[in-house]
């Protein structure tokens, strides 16, 4: 679930905040590369130490390992909203890093067609010549099928025996 930047500004400290705040829109999108791929450095180093710490803060809760400063309370809820709140800033770079990626290659295969298509059109080499004869096409492939062939003669014969053998059943009838 994301975290408001009221609710990262409560949790956050001072240069803590003016840091995050250039993670979201309108200062992430006027920061050079150079500057996003500082952020995300810095951020990621961050969310180590935030990760660090609530795994030793859980430690010493079980009893595993010694606490960790004297100051510090014995929960483990805001460090872990922390940490959530360093891995958001972390995402909000990515994807900007990867918008930008996007565009990038976007104009590159821009460019790469605008120069094959001057290429084409400069190109003095011969179109093929138009042959008037008909290409072979494609080949007939024949059904492996078994075929049937009535004699067209029996076609109208058959069904004329049949007639008169009915015909004979009914006179015997009558």
């Amino acid at each position: 679930m994301t975290l408001s930047i009221k609710t990262e500004n409560s949790l956050l400290k001072q240069d803590e905040i003016a840091f995050v705040a250039g993670t979201h829109y309108p200062a992430i999108v006027e920061a050079d590369d150079k500057a996003l791929a500082e952020m995300r450095k810095r951020i990621r180093d961050l969310q180590e130490k935030e990760r660090t710490f609530v795994r030793q803060m859980r430690r010493s809760i079980r009893g595993k390992a010694d606490a960790r400063g004297g100051s510090f309370p014995g929960e483990v809820e805001r460090p872990s909203r922390r940490k959530q709140v360093w891995a958001q800033a972390a995402k909000r770079l990515n994807r900007e890093t990867a918008r930008r990626r996007a565009i990038a290659a976007h104009e590159e295969m821009k460019d790469a067609a605008r120069r094959a298509l001057a290429l084409k059109a400069g190109s003095k080499a011969k179109a093929q010549p138009v042959d008037r004869s008909a290409d072979g096409g494609m080949i007939a492939i024949e059904s492996r099928k078994r075929r049937f062939s009535v004699n067209r003669a029996k076609v109208g014969s058959v069904s004329q025996a049949g007639k008169r053998a009915q015909a004979r059943r009914d006179a015997k009838g009558a």
